[in-house]
């Protein structure tokens, strides 16, 4: 049978990072990706920016309070270059488990100290080696003041023998566009990345969003959804110094991970604020019977009327208009962050 219409079993990791220490994390999610591999999973999706933690305090603290600068400078200090180490760690432990692995990470380009970080999904292969990677394209609400836009090189899918393998970053999965972008490169599992969301109201509106977003790129793209969301801990409040009335209204927030199939319908959670791994197994066959119905990138569309444009290129810091052969070749420069395929 062909490889692409098998059956895989897909994991979803709801955990909370062990808050701003990048090692103790990194060792973390490798026992993760270890147990979930036993569990038979072929495919594994950690939350958004897991090693080492979300800018949660910027909710709480001004971007000027001492409390922020500081913690701005630990989220720095923990954040991962790809390669290095601590991704070495993670490629070992997904070839061990024999398992694709999805881990979100505060990224800073290599040797850069102090430079720019990305919120970043890391693509691994079941073989141990990095396939890339998706920079998230615009930093939502807060996160500008500690994230920068990535670019066009990042979005894209990776090859699988289920199909092509894509991502996006939280409330990226409610940009029509970059679903889109993926969904026409023939994205068939897709993974999305969350913080845990710290909603001081008394409703669950945003995890009824955070869901909604997810049903409908299922639907939508006629293919499988991979949805991983972090937990709030106690060990994150008392890093940030949160006192005892916020403590209390944030006890159980994050949570609410799903495992969704071509219809929009939930195969695995949403589950509830604790630290769990979801399992589902994806029949890739379903995706012929979804797809008979409506395919936006196939028999059901006209390019001819609408159509999207994407640029792919880096935005590169300096371009060099210095090309020997007078093509004005853009050059970038040596220390920039690469692109997926170049680690």
């Amino acid at each position: 049978m062909d490889a692409s219409l098998a059956t895989l079993r897909a994991a979803a990791v709801q955990a909370a990072p062990s808050f701003l220490d990048r090692e103790e994390t990194v060792q973390k999610a490798c026992e993760l990706i270890l147990e979930a591999g036993a569990q038979g999973a072929d495919l594994i999706v950690f939350p958004e920016v897991f090693i080492s933690g979300y800018c949660h305090w910027l909710h709480f603290y001004p971007a000027g309070h001492p409390m922020s600068i500081h913690l701005n400078r630990e989220l720095f200090k923990s954040a991962v270059e790809i390669p290095s180490p601590a991704t070495d760690r993670l490629c070992e432990a997904a070839r061990k488990a024999d398992a694709y692995v999805v881990m979100g990470m505060n990224e800073r380009r290599p040797g850069a100290m102090p430079g720019t970080l990305y919120n970043t999904m890391l693509f691994i292969h079941r073989n141990g080696t990095i396939m890339g990677k998706h920079q998230k394209l615009m930093p939502t609400f807060i996160e500008k003041i500690v994230h920068a836009i990535g670019d066009g090189s990042t979005l894209q899918v990776f090859p699988t023998e289920y199909g092509p393998l894509g991502g996006l970053a939280c409330g990226e999965n409610g940009n029509p566009l970059l679903r889109f972008a993926l969904f026409a490169q023939g994205e068939v599992l897709h993974t999305a990345s969350w913080p845990a969301y710290t909603d001081l109201s008394p409703t669950r509106l945003t995890h009824d969003l955070m869901l909604l977003r997810m049903r409908n790129c299922a639907f939508e793209g006629r293919l499988f959804v991979v949805s991983a969301a972090e937990i709030f801990t106690q060990q994150m409040a008392d890093t940030m110094e949160l006192d005892a009335e916020v403590r209390e209204a944030i006890s159980t927030a994050g949570g609410y991970s799903a495992i969704l199939g071509p219809m929009g319908q939930y195969l695995a959670g949403p589950a509830e604020p604790e630290e769990t791994i979801l399992y589902a197994d994806l029949n890739m066959e379903e995706l012929i019977d979804a797809r008979y119905r409506q395919d936006i990138t196939g028999h059901y569309n006209r390019f001819d009327v609408v159509s999207l444009n994407y640029n792919g290129a880096k935005n590169a810091p300096i371009r060099f208009n210095t090309d020997p052969a007078g093509n004005g070749k853009d050059i970038a420069a040596a220390n920039h962050s690469e692109g997926p395929g170049e680690s």
